[in-house]
């Protein structure tokens, strides 16, 4: 006989069409998934009350519910076929077909409803090799704009090399032109660079990307520059800003920050879109994009809030949409006036600042004195 199972020492795996699983543990969500052969792209997995993220480990003796993305059972609204994602917050469910026109439209009406750009426009779009951002760059394509991508290498170890390897792929696939930028070969890795800056990994890496987002438009000519922030990403830095109650910051949480003084204009096309969506509009679509979360984001606030929120729209559908577009309809204007606006250019590299020295100055210049200082002084 073969040694008997413990089902108290085992993660208990429950699928919506009735399937369960026993699973060794303690895994993380996404091991689970993968053990199962399901992208964990096309399902909710839910502990109780809680929705859990790919990297949540999941102890022996836990139950958790797989609740399907892509579902078989509802009827498209449009033409009555079976629908292959639900979306609760518009009380709907679309097949393939209608859900790709769907998504394009709601990327259509976030770009005509805050101006973000014309047909003419040279954008630039920034690519990371995640789901978000390649999306963007494929939908943006299909909908007949002039598209270029940059990516930032930061040297993040493998996946750095992996997240190119994707910007790359996507860059032929679509026929598009790919910026890189080795900014890991002129300074270090990221991580090197934020922790002898004196600044969290998180930080360091936004204020090198905005660098270069805005530097580069500006040397190579671009009209606008377009991130992939989303619905979720929206909705969780606002209530991050609002919990801490940070009036400059919540003045940018907007889909559009406009050219102003030596910034180019900055605009978010998936702000109406979630996570879920956009995962589900690149498995449709084949949009090969790495699935690993950054790992120097593990730690992230924003994780935190997304969860809660995630938590909240789990119980009451459309509470994150509704969050964040009632706030652009009545709060924005609240928070707007207390911009801080740009005074002056760097000393250092010609970027606006308010201060003599821009804060990507500021950070490289840190960092390149504390490898230049001797070991005695105790740097690190």
């Amino acid at each position: 006989m073969g040694k008997p199972i413990i089902i108290d020492c085992m993660i208990r795996v429950v699928e919506r069409n009735g399937k369960e699983h026993l699973i060794e543990g303690p895994k993380e969500v996404r091991a689970i998934l993968r053990k199962l052969n399901i992208l964990e792209n096309t399902v909710l997995v839910v502990k109780g009350d809680e929705l859990l993220t790919p990297d949540r480990m999941v102890e022996d003796g836990a139950t958790i519910e797989l609740i399907p993305v892509i579902s078989g059972g509802m009827k498209c609204r449009v033409c009555g076929q079976t629908a292959v994602i639900a979306i609760p917050r518009h009380n709907a469910a679309f097949c393939k077909d209608h859900f790709l026109e769907f998504f394009k439209n709601q990327v259509t009406r976030a770009i005509k409803e805050h101006g973000m750009f014309r047909k003419k426009d040279r954008i630039l779009v920034c690519v990371s090799g995640g789901k978000d951002s390649l999306v963007l760059w494929y939908v943006l394509t299909e909908l007949g704009y002039n598209t270029t991508g940059l990516y930032i290498n930061l040297g993040i170890n493998d996946y750095s090399t992996t997240s190119k390897q994707k910007a790359l792929k996507a860059s032929e696939a679509l026929k598009r032109e790919l910026i890189i930028k080795e900014f890991h070969l002129e300074y270090g890795s990221i991580k090197a660079v934020a922790r002898r800056g004196g600044r969290s990994d998180c930080s360091a890496c936004g204020t090198v990307k905005r660098h270069y987002f805005n530097k580069v438009a500006i040397d190579e000519g671009f009209d606008v520059v377009a991130t992939g922030h989303n619905l979720d990403d929206e909705a969780a830095r606002l209530l991050g800003n609002l919990l801490r109650w940070q009036w400059e910051y919540l003045g940018r949480v907007t889909p559009v920050l406009e050219e102003a003084r030596g910034l180019k204009k900055k605009v978010k096309p998936l702000c109406r879109l979630t996570e879920h969506e956009i995962a589900t509009y690149a498995f449709l679509k084949g949009i090969d994009y790495i699935v690993e979360e950054c790992p120097m984001s593990r730690h992230s606030t924003s994780l935190l809030y997304k969860e809660a929120l995630n938590r909240i729209e789990l119980q009451s559908p459309g509470t994150k949409h509704y969050f964040y577009q009632e706030y652009l309809r009545t709060g924005r204007k609240v928070f707007q006036d207390r911009l801080g606006t740009p005074v002056g250019v760097c000393s250092s590299c010609g970027m606006p600042t308010t201060e003599r020295e821009c804060s990507f100055c500021r950070l490289i210049s840190r960092y390149l004195d504390s490898v230049k200082r001797p070991a005695a002084t105790g740097s690190q």
